[in-house]
């Protein structure tokens, strides 16, 4: 069984959730996790058919030809307000997120699909909340993770995620920079023929030489060079101005490691916007994402598209087998 979290409900949650229900992204035994409310709410704004089977737990049966929701019950009709900030709906969004890490955890769902939330609203209920990468990670106690997108075209992963560009500079350390490698040949073992990594620099030019900054030469090549003592097929300092184009264009590489959020997150949603997914490495469950937000700005209207959920979907369903068998 999967299991999909329904995101914030004053953003597009709810409507990709009926609409990958109506396109066939779901597996029969699909379990909605949200509130009932905001998805009744959401049919009703796209006039779908679509009928409902309340479950009292993960366990109880869901009637034929219905989408299936274990409903928190956490917010009332006037608590959805699409396109708003909400406390209510930030908090409810991750609750649902807590329910299904911990269902995965017990070993009573085999993978987890995470449908978008926002930072700030949850936030309201919950200070220093940075994430679900981050979230999820600390409900594991898991140390050693990192954020993978993955679509058809370029696969990232990154040494840093949710932190400013200055403490993500800080955190370009060689075992930081090793472990990620080491969980990116991982991945790419249950995803690609191959695994060839390359590891972008940091600095322009990979530092040139140390003449742009000594973290390219200090923290990121001895990374490199023990992943490849290790049997690791990686690559690197490599300029992160070129790398991607190596990667996507000529077919050196089957993965980038990067060094911070946008250098990762940047090629990523220019190559793939719609086809991305977010996968956490590292995690004793499996756990994918849509890659995009609530946007607030479209909520409720019926033109939120579904290719990042049927993808995410898809990467559940492809790693789930990998859990069974650890």
């Amino acid at each position: 069984m999967i299991v999909v979290t329904m995101g914030d409900a004053n953003g597009v949650g709810p409507e990709l959730t009926l609409k990958g229900w109506v396109e066939g992204d779901f597996e029969p035994d699909t379990v909605i996790i949200g509130d009932l409310a905001a998805l009744e709410r959401a049919r009703e704004a796209l006039a779908l058919a679509i009928d409902f089977t309340r479950l009292e737990d993960i366990s109880s049966p869901v009637a034929g030809g219905t989408l299936g929701i274990l409903d928190l019950d956490m917010l009332s009709p006037a608590d959805i307000t699409p396109g708003q900030l909400s406390r209510a709906t930030g908090s409810a969004a991750i609750a649902y997120v807590e329910r299904a890490t911990h269902l995965a955890l017990d070993g009573a769902v085999d993978a987890i699909v995470t449908l978008p939330i926002n930072k700030e609203a949850t936030g309201l209920s919950l200070p220093g909340f940075s994430g679900h990468t981050e979230f999820i990670a600390e409900l594991c106690h898991t140390a050693g993770t990192t954020m993978m997108l993955a679509s058809e075209r370029l696969i990232v992963t990154h040494v840093s995620t949710h932190v400013s560009l200055r403490h993500a500079v800080e955190r370009v350390r060689r075992p930081r920079v090793l472990e990620v490698i080491q969980l990116t040949h991982d991945a790419l073992q249950q995803l690609r023929p191959r695994a060839r990594i390359a590891v972008a620099g940091l600095n322009p030019h990979a530092g040139e030489h140390g003449a742009f900054g000594d973290e390219d030469i200090g923290e990121i090549l001895p990374a490199v060079e023990e992943a490849c003592a290790q049997g690791i097929d990686a690559s690197g300092p490599i300029a992160a101005d070129t790398v991607f184009y190596q990667a996507v264009e000529n077919d050196r590489y089957d993965a980038v490691v990067c060094m911070y959020h946008d250098q990762g997150h940047i090629p990523m949603k220019t190559l793939d916007f719609d086809g991305g997914v977010n996968v956490t490495l590292g995690l004793p469950i499996v756990r994918t994402s849509v890659d995009h937000g609530t946007a607030f700005d479209i909520a409720y209207k019926g033109i939120a598209r579904t290719r990042s959920l049927r993808a995410a979907c898809a990467m559940a369903r492809l790693l789930r087998p990998t859990l069974r068998d650890q």
